[in-house]
């Protein structure tokens, strides 16, 4: 099994028309209710909540200028959610899938920042808006990191305030905790 940190290597990010349709299944990992879709090109959102009600409705809000369909037969995307639960369970095992990530160009340049951060690593607001070249931009760089739409896949929960305090989570503080307790657990292993 690789350890690599790093997801789906040599991605580019780009931004990307709406999609015709994006097929989704969801499913349950120790973080409560997961909902993954992809269009043609790729995975496209990685939800967590805890309902999976919930979880559909903000991928129509997402994707509103897409047909949305439900994927969980036999061919759609059940292999594609066992990978994703298992990046959520243990940061090492990697995601080898293609992403289909949609978001403006600065937003595009934070999360190709997140992706170079390695699990068990985390780094401030400010730092993160200093890599992305906009050194008093920490609150735009927040607001990349809450457009975020691939939950793990780019890991805005390693990114904390200034003083080391973990603060807002679009899925909930209490995952964004877990996750960086499960990333330094697997680091030290």
């Amino acid at each position: 099994m690789s350890h690599s940190n790093d997801i789906n290597d040599g991605l580019e990010l780009r931004a990307a028309p709406p999609a015709a349709a994006i097929g989704y299944v969801t499913g349950a990992c120790t973080l409560g209710a997961i909902l993954v879709a992809a269009s043609h090109e790729g995975i496209c959102a990685i939800l967590l909540g805890d309902e999976r009600d919930e979880l559909v409705r903000d991928l129509q809000r997402r994707f509103s200028q897409a047909t949305v369909f439900d994927d969980q037969g036999e061919a759609g995307l059940g292999a594609t959610l066992i990978s994703v639960i298992a990046l959520v369970e243990a940061s090492h095992a990697g995601l080898a899938l293609p992403l289909d990530v949609r978001g403006t160009p600065f937003q595009q340049r934070v999360w190709q920042a997140l992706r170079q951060i390695p699990a068990g690593r985390t780094v401030s607001y400010t730092e993160l808006a200093g890599l992305v070249g906009v050194p008093n931009g920490a609150r735009a760089v927040a607001g990349a990191c809450a457009a975020n739409a691939l939950a793990v896949a780019i890991p805005c929960h390693r990114v904390l305030r200034s003083d080391g305090a973990p603060s807002g989570y679009r899925w909930g503080l209490q995952r964004k905790q877990a996750l960086l307790a499960r990333e330094r657990l697997d680091v030290a292993a």
